[in-house]
């Protein structure tokens, strides 16, 4: 298949010209999704939203460790919080970065076990 046919079939492909601005943002998506517990809590929030408490039980991090990461997240406008009685809850703020996360772990998943991936 030419790449022109799979451009073609691929509608989920962004149409955008890619420029140094489009580059430069997702290098940096790319930077805080390098790091493993950032991963982890950002693959944590695909699944549901939750506090710092929960979050930290959940990957085994720090209070104080999740929080930083957290903070990092939502300086870089990736996830957003809301107020639930006293506790602080954060979620995703977009559904592009729920499955840039979810097929990233794919991705690794097949590596990890040899699977072929599916399309």
């Amino acid at each position: 298949m030419s790449s022109r046919e799979e451009s073609a079939s691929a509608p989920s492909v962004h149409q955008q010209a890619v420029d140094d601005k489009r580059l430069l943002e997702a290098a940096g998506v790319f930077a805080l999704l390098a790091d493993a517990t950032r991963l982890h809590l950002l693959w944590l929030l695909a699944q549901e939203e939750a506090d710092v408490g929960t979050l930290s039980e959940r990957c085994g991090a720090s209070r104080t460790g999740v929080s930083q990461h957290l903070a990092k997240l939502r300086l870089a406008g990736l996830v957003d919080t809301r107020r639930e009685g006293r506790h602080v809850v954060y979620r995703l703020t977009d559904g592009h970065l729920r499955r840039l996360v979810v097929e990233a772990l794919s991705h690794a998943d097949h590596r990890v076990t040899g699977a072929a991936p599916h399309d």
